[in-house]
């Protein structure tokens, strides 16, 4: 098998199979556009027709073609694409890329299977089927159905979408986007995104990639790959499909809030991947990434010529995290002797309604030439006082001069002559914008795709591994997928949990005696898998102070269990210590079809549903990033302390999701967990309740 994908993107000769001699075919469309790329080797159009088609000779079977292909354009009904494959396969063609549809996205499952087999057997790699074809400008080559005018540059787009990808060559053309490559996967009947980025890692053109996603089966391989991406390389992701939580039946509270896209988002956040709301902003930030330098600092400065559209600007800027530089005697140093009678050297910096492009020029050169700025916005809105085409000019200058040192970011406001200027910035490969908003989410993107990415290596922490086996050997043995409650219990314990003692019994006698143990107050709860919400039934009391209480306790819930839950399996009664009252979190484990293992972390304890407030991680994860999925949760701060609470013991909390964690990947079978609630205190976390789902061979 090839792995190497070099001959994909930079072939040395290429086979186009079903090249047509009829414009406006297919086969007729992707020959033309290899020839009007400029593609330097060796171009053989097949058609069992022969003849010429733009010029070349044309090839009635690609055996009769003497030289070498490295890959083959294949661009013929779904009937006979399989044996075309299988030729091009024989031939020993490196790479086919198969445009044709008709395979697995209208059930033809077994017509694909048999293409890639057929392909893998005599070494040949399939891209494909049902794609748009690939732009690759180390070549240069442009064997796509779409536009034929690409502009090289430093820009990878890879998408699930052929329509889309077409489209993306248009508007990559219309906002002079300089694209190293562009590639449609398809149906991924061979080939993934995950080996297209390993290639794009390693090509020296490539600054940033743009994904398009519509869902990945290999979510965790992906997202590996990823975090491994050189430093000077940006991922930007626009995902698809933002659906609810499965439609399966879950038992946990994390399975139910556990939507696809919030563990897509969860995903890409880990991997440093930066993910857009829309296609415009998918564009808008990867023109940036792939025309800004790095930024060297976080102070940042905004020049304009409005002070409304200068508070919307730093509006903006609090609202994405970019910090405005506030050092007065560095803005009074910077700015005075540039600044108008009327003008403001505070941050933003106001060069006034009359600023001509001299005025423009000098200000930006002084935030420029500042070493302790590290990026600049710069403002204008259209006057009747002073001609706009001079600030163009300006800002073109300035560009040229720093925008290989500092980030500039432009953002303009008026009429036609403005929306001119800004066409004629992005030409050039220089961000702007027409809305202030754009401009600053922009930036903000530059900043989030460059934050140090450290490697963190995960800790090793030892879990009673023999005795998690043991309870889970119990269930498996009796076919139950759900554990009991205390089982969950004893397996948290055995992870290194805080686990308050509890005894399970089975008569009115015991129930005394556990109590006595472990000392008043107590708690008492139904265990059975059959009753997964037990205060729905009256099958847990609380703070039981004596033996009297125990006693008219467990009296009680004998009655309301055979009259609410008859035919429950009940397997005795848990006396557990109550706990003082804390702060309420839940973590959980679920199961997701793309990234496997996922983590939940939220607060409110039994109203985590109810509230929402949640944050995911794919396991393994390392405590840093957990510490950064705490902080993502917006009641965070009652963890800090509020109104006088002292703080409470967050480390305790990284503790038991790191623990958590490591049980869930050392234990496959478990599909689904909750601790919830933990209870979390000044000094320790306890568990107060768990539930474990795990997966039975039937």
């Amino acid at each position: 098998m090839v792995d190497d994908l070099t001959y994909l993107f930079n072939p040395r000769h290429v086979a186009v199979i079903g090249a047509s001699h009829h414009e406006g075919k297919i086969g007729h469309t992707v020959l033309n556009n290899i020839v009007s790329s400029g593609y330097k080797g060796k171009i053989y159009p097949v058609n069992p027709k022969g003849g010429k088609i733009l010029g070349l000779k044309v090839y009635e079977s690609i055996f009769s073609i003497e030289g070498e292909i490295d890959l083959a354009i294949v661009v013929v009904p779904a009937s006979i694409a399989v044996n075309a494959v299988e030729e091009c396969a024989k031939k020993g063609v490196k790479f086919a890329v198969v445009i044709t549809s008709g395979f697995s996205e209208i059930g033809n499952i077994e017509g694909e299977r048999a293409m890639v087999e057929k392909a893998k057997k005599y070494g040949m790699r399939i891209l494909g089927p049902n794609v748009f074809g690939i732009y690759s400008a180390i070549a240069p080559i442009n064997a796509t159905f779409g536009p034929s005018k690409v502009r090289p540059g430093n820009i990878a787009v890879v998408s699930q979408s052929g329509a889309l990808g077409i489209a993306m060559i248009g508007k990559a053309s219309e906002e002079n986007m300089g694209l190293s490559t562009i590639v449609s996967i398809g149906n991924k009947a061979d080939i993934t995104e995950a080996e297209i980025l390993s290639y794009l890692f390693n090509d020296e053109l490539t600054k940033v990639v743009f994904l398009y996603i519509e869902g990945l089966e290999n979510g965790l391989e992906f997202l590996e790959l990823a975090k491994k991406r050189p430093e000077h390389m940006s991922i930007v992701a626009l995902k698809a499909g933002k659906s609810k939580a499965g439609a399966r039946a879950v038992a946990s509270h994390t399975g139910s809030l556990a939507g696809s896209d919030k563990i897509f988002d969860a995903a890409f956040k880990e991997a440093g991947i930066l993910r857009a709301e829309s296609l415009e902003e998918a564009f808008n930030w990867v023109t940036t990434l792939a025309a800004c330098p790095k930024p060297k600092g976080k102070n940042v400065v905004i020049v304009t010529n409005g002070g409304g559209v200068g508070v919307l600007a730093a509006d903006a800027c609090e609202k994405y995290g970019i910090y405005l530089l506030d050092d007065m005697e560095v803005l009074k140093k910077t700015f005075q002797d540039v600044m108008p009678e009327f003008g403001s050297y505070k941050n933003p910096v106001d060069i006034t309604g009359q600023a001509t492009g001299e005025d423009y020029k000098k200000a930006l050169e002084r935030a420029l030439k500042e070493e302790s700025i590290h990026a600049v916005i710069g403002l204008y809105c259209e006057t009747n006082i002073a001609a706009f085409e001079p600030v163009g000019d300006a800002f073109l200058e300035m560009q040229k001069k720093y925008g290989k040192e500092k980030p500039i970011i432009y953002s303009l406001f008026g009429g036609e002559g403005v929306a001119t200027i800004i066409n004629d910035l992005k030409k050039k490969g220089i961000p702007a914008f027409d809305d202030v908003e754009d401009a600053v989410s922009a930036l903000s993107a530059l900043y989030r795709a460059h934050q140090p990415r450290k490697k963190e290596r995960m800790e090793k922490v030892e879990i009673g591994k023999g005795k998690i086996r043991k309870v889970l050997s119990i269930a498996k043995k009796e076919g139950r997928s759900q554990l009991l409650g205390t089982e969950a219990k004893e397996i948290m314990l055995a992870a290194g949990l805080d686990v308050p003692p509890f005894e399970v019994v089975d008569d009115i006698e015991d129930a005394v005696r556990a109590a006595e143990k472990i000392g008043y107050p107590v708690v008492m709860k139904v265990v059975s898998e059959d009753i997964i919400h037990k205060t729905d039934i009256g099958g847990v009391f609380l703070d039981l102070d004596d033996e009297n209480e125990v006693m008219e306790a467990f009296e009680a819930m004998k009655r309301n269990i055979r009259l609410y839950a008859p035919k429950a399996d009940v397997r005795g009664v848990e006396i557990t210590k109550m706990l003082p009252p804390g702060i309420e979190v839940i973590i959980g484990v679920t199961t997701d079809s793309s990234f496997g293992k996922v983590v939940m972390f939220g607060l409110g304890g039994i109203y985590v549903e109810v509230l929402k407030d949640v944050a995911f991680r794919v396991l393994p994860v390392t405590k840093n990033e957990i510490r950064r999925m705490l902080r993502e949760v917006n009641s965070y701060p009652l963890l800090l302390g509020v109104r006088g609470e002292k703080r409470k013991d967050i480390e305790a909390v990284v503790d038991a999701i790191y623990r958590i964690g490591v049980l869930a990947n050392e234990f496959p079978e478990i599909v689904e967990l909750d601790v919830n609630p933990l209870v979390v205190y000044e000094k320790g976390a306890k568990v107060l309740d768990g539930r474990i789902t795990i997966k039975v061979k039937k």
